[in-house]
């Protein structure tokens, strides 16, 4: 290697002054980049930013070795590379102009996956700077970017997903983030996370499938192991909150007001809260009659299973029919509601056993119908 070349001299100088256990990596950097070994060379430095004794190098490792051969790598591997030394500028706005120098630098009409990678990255850090727009405008792009791609990059995805997620969580769109927050967890191995962003991520998924106005089916949350997180921390009742919720349990929901009354935002929202709770009690009663024969039911009991005014039922009712809950129709003159269908959901060991016994009276009610008809006509079953 030429001695006067700048990266030969940074990788001596690295091998000298880093720690024991980080020095042998500049060691084998230098043997792998005289021998040209780009691909090996590109997994080594992967490698090496991934340790956390390393982070301190990442900047100095990008501007003064990694710079220098990067026309020789993956493109996707370089922005990945430009984004750890990002992660450790003082300044957002530093970093947020560096991401967006790199997205230029690899715009070509080869690396567009780069080009996408590095643009949301810069867009993550713009929503940092609270720049909304400019963040919307880059998701945009690059939503119509990953459309037009044949394969993209798992990288690429929770990328887009997860600037996605934390501009919702910005706007406040509790629906939009609960869904975009669960694709990022699709792309990614939630144990890479530190317990400390896997417990926010948790909880932000809990404040969002409670306040959103479009969300009644928790049951991709409920069952992803990303509620572990909550485990032993402060907000581990959550996840009973949400259980109360699934289940449509008021009596629940009412035991945990001095819960919710410590949470500002569920506090601020507890008239959303209360209509929802009632909503799902209303579907969790329709659930329980599917199949058992009783699918007119009245007011009163609707009222008195939703602990509401008999004389809010109706409205409730043409709620949930709107959200698309329940299919069914109302006898305003009766007083009676006819369901037909009821919002496929998540069960809990409660609602199995409650499936299992209406399995059990249908098995029944078979049996009884066809003891029935032999006796009535017995030459149908000779």
């Amino acid at each position: 290697m030429d001695v006067d070349n700048p990266a030969h001299n940074y990788l001596q100088q690295q091998q000298t002054e880093a720690p024991s256990a980080l020095a042998p990596y500049f060691r084998e950097f230098e043997d792998l980049y005289e021998r040209k070994l780009w691909h090996q060379l590109t997994k080594k430095v992967e490698e090496f930013i991934n340790i956390p004794e390393a982070a301190p190098y990442r900047i100095g490792l990008y501007n003064e070795f990694v710079k220098d051969w990067q026309r020789h790598m993956n493109k996707v591997k370089l922005v990945l590379f430009a984004l750890a030394a990002a992660r450790r500028f003082d300044s957002v706005p530093e970093a947020a102009e560096f991401m967006t120098k790199i997205a230029k630098d690899v715009d070509t009409p080869e690396t567009q996956e780069a080009y996408v990678l590095a643009s949301l990255e810069s867009a993550h850090f713009k929503l940092l700077l609270n720049d909304l727009d400019s963040t919307r405008d880059i998701l945009d792009l690059c939503q119509k970017k990953i459309e037009s791609f044949t394969l993209v990059d798992p990288v690429i995805y929770a990328s887009f997903y997860r600037v996605c997620a934390d501009y919702y969580k910005a706007k406040a769109s509790f629906g939009q983030y609960y869904k975009n927050a669960l694709l990022l967890l699709a792309c990614i191995d939630i144990q890479e996370l530190s317990a400390e962003d896997r417990a926010q991520r948790a909880y932000d998924l809990c404040i969002a499938a409670l306040l959103s106005d479009n969300i009644y089916n928790f049951g991709d949350l409920l069952s992803h192991p990303i509620l572990d997180a909550l485990k032993g921390t402060e907000h581990e009742w959550m996840v009973a909150l949400l259980l109360a919720f699934n289940s449509g349990d008021i009596a629940k929901y009412e035991s945990m007001a001095g819960s919710l009354n410590s949470q500002p935002l569920l506090k601020q929202q507890e008239s959303t809260l209360q209509q929802k709770i009632r909503l799902m009690a209303l579907i969790e009663s329709m659930f329980k009659r599917q199949g058992a024969g009783t699918r007119m039911v009245p007011f009163n009991v609707i009222a008195a299973e939703t602990k509401m005014p008999i004389n809010d039922i109706e409205h409730l009712v043409m709620k949930a029919l709107s959200l698309g809950l329940i299919r069914g129709s109302i006898d305003q003159v009766k007083k009676q509601v006819t369901v037909q269908w009821v919002q496929p959901r998540y069960l809990g060991k409660d609602q199995i056993q409650s499936l299992v016994d209406r399995l059990a009276q249908w098995e029944s009610h078979v049996k009884h119908t066809a003891q029935k008809m032999n006796q009535t006509a017995p030459e149908l079953f000779a």
